[in-house]
């Protein structure tokens, strides 16, 4: 029977530190290398699943998946065989996620591929999955338009993190904008969401800027925002742009200006070293909720993972691609990827946020959440209830 596959490998015959690399070199940056025997293929009477990511949050979907695998093993697997994950690493580089996507479907026969991160890589794999016909599962939020019978997106689209952020943030902090973010397709287009949402409440954008990614002194950049006295501004830096808030709240900016932050996660945490406090985000899980459900998920990440370990949305959406993959698989009868995809669409689950639907157009309904940054975690402010995803385009039935 043909595996599920992720970019990224786990053995069942023996477990290998997460940062080794297996199948793929260079796996989450490691400085270990094994030989070539000691890859293998997976066993064909199994299945399996593919990761791919950069390194903090290729961890966190790592989490997810090795947590959902063990759950769905433990539990009898899918339709009594074992889930095995296969994981390798895209670098960040488009041309290496296509050439490993394409091995993983067509060397190890995958049933399925997680991941990966960027909104770059999900381009470049959508056309390679689609023409081997092989259901990609995106669980990270991403700027939407990516419909197609052979992707699946179980994180938010920009309405599901702009439509309630932003009118709590012209309610609450003011109505002039500056708007920040990288020089990148998911920053320009949750921007292009949010400028009419701003027209709409009465706001005013008063600067817009996007960064080239090579920036480490941003204190110029900090001069021109606090000059035009915004009062919300609305961030969306990944990567090494995140110390630009460390150094806003150092230079003061962060008095008179409040961030809402977009794509915001507990693991982005760590780099701002208590700075930036205050700052909001709309997010589909929040890690330390007292809801019971969301608190014995954390608690069961950690049982495994340690005391410590970060548990961000991430680890949430993507532990549901299994789950969903598994009730998918079990509603068709049979592991056939035409099926399954069939199967997925319309699909219900029950998640630890609560109920997760996968709509005709392969986007996720899910419950999401108002929330803020206070010491050096991330606090719920309020539940929002379920919000449908706007992808932006409409299903492929191809």
């Amino acid at each position: 029977m043909r595996p599920v596959s992720s970019e990224m490998e786990l053995g069942n015959e023996r477990r290998l530190d997460e940062s080794t690399i297996v199948g793929l070199p260079d796996l989450l940056r490691s400085d270990r290398e094994f030989p070539r025997r000691e890859f293998r293929r997976v066993d064909q009477d199994r299945r399996g699943i593919a990761v791919l990511g950069v390194e903090l949050y290729g961890r966190q979907a790592k989490l997810g998946l090795d947590l959902a695998a063990k759950d769905i093993n433990a539990a009898g697997g899918i339709l009594g065989r074992p889930v095995e994950l296969l994981y390798a690493d895209d670098k960040t580089d488009p041309a290496v996620a296509t050439d490993a996507t394409r091995k993983l479907i067509e060397r190890d026969g995958v049933l399925a591929v997680v991941g990966p991160i960027t909104s770059r890589n999900l381009d470049a794999m959508a056309p390679v999955v689609e023409s081997l016909k092989t259901p990609l599962l995106y669980a990270t939020n991403y700027e939407g338009g990516k419909c197609s019978r052979y992707v699946f997106s179980f994180s938010t689209v920009p309405n599901q993190e702009l439509a309630q952020l932003l009118p709590y943030m012209n309610e609450t902090f003011g109505n002039t904008y500056f708007l920040l973010g990288a020089d990148r397709t998911w920053p320009h287009k949750m921007f292009e969401a949010a400028e009419p949402i701003i027209t709409r409440l009465g706001g005013k954008v008063v600067g817009k800027e996007f960064t080239k990614g090579d920036e480490t002194d941003f204190a110029p950049l900090i001069a021109r925002i606090a000059a035009t006295k915004a009062k919300v501004l609305l961030f969306a830096l990944k990567g090494d742009g995140l110390d630009f808030i460390r150094q806003a709240d150092e230079r003061g900016l962060l008095k008179d200006t409040t961030v809402a932050f977009l794509g915001l996660s507990e693991v982005d945490l760590g780099v701002f070293k208590g700075k930036g406090q205050n700052m909001f985000a709309v997010v589909p899980s929040v890690a330390t909720s007292d809801d019971p459900s969301i608190k014995a998920f954390v608690a069961k990440v950690r049982s495994d993972a340690g005391a410590e370990a970060t548990v961000s949305n991430y680890v949430m959406t993507h532990y549901n691609t299994l789950i969903a993959l598994k009730a998918a698989i079990e509603k068709a009868g049979k592991v056939d990827k035409e099926a399954v995809i069939d199967s997925l669409a319309g699909l219900p689950i029950k998640s630890a946020t609560g109920p997760v639907t996968i709509g005709k157009d392969h986007h996720a309904t899910m419950n999401m959440f108002l929330a803020k940054t206070q010491g050096r975690d991330l606090v719920p402010v309020r539940a929002l209830g379920e919000i449908a995803p706007e992808p932006g385009c409409k299903a492929d039935s191809r």
